[in-house]
């Protein structure tokens, strides 16, 4: 994947069943009818499209990327230079949420810290797909390769399912590691798989359901893990302070509740995305698209990052919701993307 790595995780994409795309349409609206735009903390949104805009390279973004440095009134800067598009097809709406695991790991192995994260193998990057999780966590032929030990295996498991995280060490310091490639095999979801067992209904399926499965299941749990062939290889990231969010598809850090991850087939990554979140907790706030992912498809589609750690997560597995999202389009590639007869 392109980002640290995922959306709330893949196994949503599978259960979730998305409608196939068919034609797309283009809506121009009024920052009047974005709801609740005018309470908006329109200032952080900005200072997040900042952190992002200058890595943008078409002109126009550019362009507006200079003004914004210039430390506008965030509100008005948006009004006035971008106008709401809603972009759609027949795929349904469906906002869920991600967020960057944190773990109690060491950089040696001891008799709680046993599980590894390992960087990728060169014969990986030729060979792929390389070999399966299983003949990776059974085999002989990772050692020199680890980065760092976890007391965890259903927690290492989600970690890669997430592409990134910070490792606590036992002195208390952080490190932060992120996606660094994969195997190649096409990811299973264990979730799906618990459903089609008949051991759980698809609505009650969430991450930590799967890890208290496993955790009271251990020899099944160990199998159930082995049913996704998939493997995730990691890398250090010391660029970055650990508070800081982590990167994602743009190489920036990600910020809490202000970013979302898109399809950027849809949405160009930088654009400001006013939310409109239906169901519990409703939100409606004005985000930057900086991240993908390959559960996020088409044009309704979006990833609500939530921060770091279990409360993070915990939050972020439990959103699955409709709603919609409206792209803030440059003024000029607004009015071109709507049908000639308006």
């Amino acid at each position: 994947m392109t980002r640290a790595w995922v959306a709330v995780l893949l196994m949503w994409a599978s259960l979730a069943g998305a409608l196939s795309a068919t034609e797309l349409t283009h809506s121009l609206l009024r920052f009047a009818d974005l709801k609740d735009w005018e309470t908006d903390d329109h200032d952080k949104a900005l200072a997040v499209f900042l952190n992002t805009c200058g890595d943008m390279r078409d002109p126009d973004w550019r362009a507006l990327c200079a003004l914004a440095k210039d430390q506008p009134e965030a509100k008005s800067f948006f009004e006035l230079f971008f106008r709401p598009v809603l972009i759609q097809n027949d795929s349904r709406s469906l906002f869920t949420g991600y967020f960057e695991p944190e773990l109690n790991g060491s950089l040696k192995p001891s008799s709680r810290y046993r599980y590894p994260l390992y960087r990728e193998p060169q014969e990986s990057k030729v060979s792929n797909p390389w070999y399966t999780r299983r003949e990776i966590e059974t085999g002989d032929f990772m050692q020199g390769y680890e980065i760092a030990w976890v007391d965890d295996p259903v927690e290492l498991f989600f970690l890669q399912i997430q592409g990134s995280g910070r490792i606590k060490l036992p002195n208390g310091n952080m490190i932060r590691v992120g996606y660094g490639g994969s195997n190649g095999h096409e990811y299973r979801s264990i979730g799906v798989e618990l459903v089609r067992r008949g051991v759980y209904k698809a609505h009650q399926v969430s991450a930590q359901v799967i890890k208290n499965w496993v955790n009271r299941n251990p020899l099944d749990g160990q199998e159930l893990l082995y049913h996704n062939p998939s493997y995730v290889f990691f890398r250090r990231i010391d660029d970055i302070p650990p508070e800081s969010g982590p990167k994602g598809a743009m190489n920036r850090s990600i910020t809490t509740m202000r970013t979302i991850a898109v399809d950027p087939a849809y949405t160009t990554l930088g654009s400001p995305v006013w939310i409109e979140k239906e169901g519990a907790n409703p939100i409606n706030r004005l985000m930057i698209a900086q991240d993908t992912g390959s559960a996020i498809k088409g044009p309704q589609r979006a990833d609500i990052f939530f921060g770091t750690g279990d409360r993070a997560g915990r939050e972020a597995g439990k959103l699955r919701d409709p709603g919609r999202m409206v792209v803030l389009v440059p003024i000029q590639r607004a009015y071109a993307m709507l049908p000639e007869h308006l």
